[in-house]
């Protein structure tokens, strides 16, 4: 049964393979994260773990039974009791309700473990598997986001008001 793990050093190279095996995937509807986040993904982890260390984000990773990375999920900018939510899914486990029931268990312990009152997520007019996600784990559009939220495509912002 997969579980979902606070983001730590020892992920690393579960998380560049999951990057890695579904980075065509990934870019078929969101932006591809480009040759320098690989080539540099030693520095850009640390770096995460780092914002997690200081409060200003939390990541988790959802892991298989074999240790490898099915999804991630990330909490940026908490601050006020508010949060965005970020997350990918492997190719692997997709359209098998895997994003849309990790979504609603982050969204509890985004209230219970970080204090959180809302999340916001942006997804593109493009992504509708994100956009079913949002949705059936309850969050509500909220508005317009610009090309500048989305690497260069527009979008939609949801959000969704946790209860403690």
């Amino acid at each position: 049964m997969p579980e979902l793990k606070r983001l730590h050093a020892d992920h690393a190279p579960a998380v560049l393979a999951f990057e890695l095996a579904n980075r065509t995937y990934f870019a078929a509807s969101i932006s591809d994260r480009g040759d320098e986040f690989f080539d540099r993904f030693p520095d850009r982890y640390n770096a995460s773990l780092a914002e997690q260390e200081a409060g200003i984000c939390a990541f988790y990773v959802l892991v298989a039974d074999d240790g490898s990375v099915l999804a991630r999920f990330n909490l940026y900018d908490l601050e006020d009791g508010a949060a965005r939510l970020g997350y990918r899914v492997a190719q692997q486990v997709a359209d098998r309700g895997v994003a849309t029931a990790t979504v609603q268990e982050l969204c509890r312990l985004a209230a219970a473990r970080h204090g959180l009152r809302t999340l916001r997520a942006v997804t593109s007019h493009d992504n509708v598997a994100s956009q079913k996600v949002l949705t059936k784990a309850g969050f509500v559009p909220v508005g317009p986001a610009a090309p500048a939220d989305l690497g260069g495509k527009s979008g939609t912002w949801y959000q969704r008001d946790l209860q403690p």
